[in-house]
């Protein structure tokens, strides 16, 4: 099975050294890998800001399983993200096997044991996972939106059980869309990279609306069209902010201002690709340190008025 990180921990090891050494290997990825988040993750309480980089490291394991140039199968890839959901499920139990010996499990066992996060959310993010193993050609919006739910909402849903919330139900289906938001808003800057992959992931019923093809796409023809239907995309993006936007008055006071940080950046982001749709054609568009430095003190400060 990939991993990212080459794994030298011993099963012999002490439980809470095991536990720490795992807390650092996620933290370590985080900070490597997570770019965005980072900056938001960083205004949380420590031991929320460690759940959440185990959280992350999870995620981005997946995601290495599922796309790692390294020569696998997609029978191979299914196969390892199968055996990952069953060790998942021991994780959640807190029965994880000897053999379990990935630097990512004792932290990650600790914090869905300890936050209750349903084992269902992860389900759901493999199988996002097994829908990246081949192209994701959603027909229409609908199918888009239960792609980004599998790949993104989720992960706002098991976020906010790590903040701590309040009103139930419906605070997690405001934290699916903000999750959609986030992933709508990556589909956009990353349209020029996926097309070198060969994978278009907007809705191929508003490319044909906009008298646009696959094949426009996938070779960066920049057009009026073009714009026009990048800015529907954002759009739609944006109401997902919107409506998801009391979110942050249901969550602990302490960990509010990492949603509200994330969300800054990526509006920032989403914003300069509506501004300039083909922009994205030449470049990944994104904020600079300073743009984000500045948002995660900005956020801060809102939090604790």
């Amino acid at each position: 099975m990939s991993t990212t990180v080459p794994v030298d921990q011993s099963i012999s090891e002490p439980a809470h050294v095991r536990l720490e050494t795992s807390r650092e290997y996620c933290r370590q990825l985080t900070r490597a890998a997570a770019k965005n988040f980072y900056y938001g993750l960083k205004l949380l309480p420590p031991q929320k800001r460690s759940a959440m980089f185990a959280l992350y490291a999870y995620m981005r394991q997946i995601d290495d399983i599922a796309d790692d140039n390294d020569g696998r199968s997609v029978e191979q890839r299914e196969s390892d993200l199968e055996q990952w959901r069953i060790l998942t499920h021991a994780a959640v139990r807190g029965e994880l096997p000897a053999q379990a010996n990935h630097d990512l499990w004792p932290a990650f066992s600790d914090v869905v044991q300890r936050h209750r996060i349903p084992a269902t959310l992860f389900d759901d993010a493999i199988a996002g996972q097994r829908q990246d193993l081949r192209p994701v050609e959603p027909a229409n919006f609908n199918e888009l939106r239960e792609y980004c739910y599998r790949v993104a909402g989720v992960v706002g849903v098991a976020s906010i059980h790590i903040w701590g919330f309040s009103g139930g139900a419906e605070t997690e289906s405001l934290a699916v869309d903000r999750g959609i938001a986030f992933q709508l808003t990556n589909i956009l800057r990353d349209v020029r990279e996926d097309a070198a992959l060969g994978r278009i992931y907007l809705p191929r019923e508003d490319l044909a609306a906009a008298g646009l093809s696959d094949e426009d796409i996938l070779r960066g023809r920049g057009s009026e069209k073009f714009g026009q239907m990048i800015r529907h995309q954002a759009a739609r993006a944006e109401s997902f902010f919107e409506i998801s936007q009391p979110l942050e008055e249901r969550i602990d006071r302490d960990s509010r201002p990492t949603p509200m940080a994330m969300t800054d950046i990526y509006r920032g982001i989403l914003k300069k690709v509506a501004a300039d749709p083909l922009r994205i054609l030449q470049e990944r568009v994104s904020l600079s340190v300073l743009s984000k430095l500045r948002i995660a003190w900005r956020a801060t400060r809102s939090a604790q008025r």
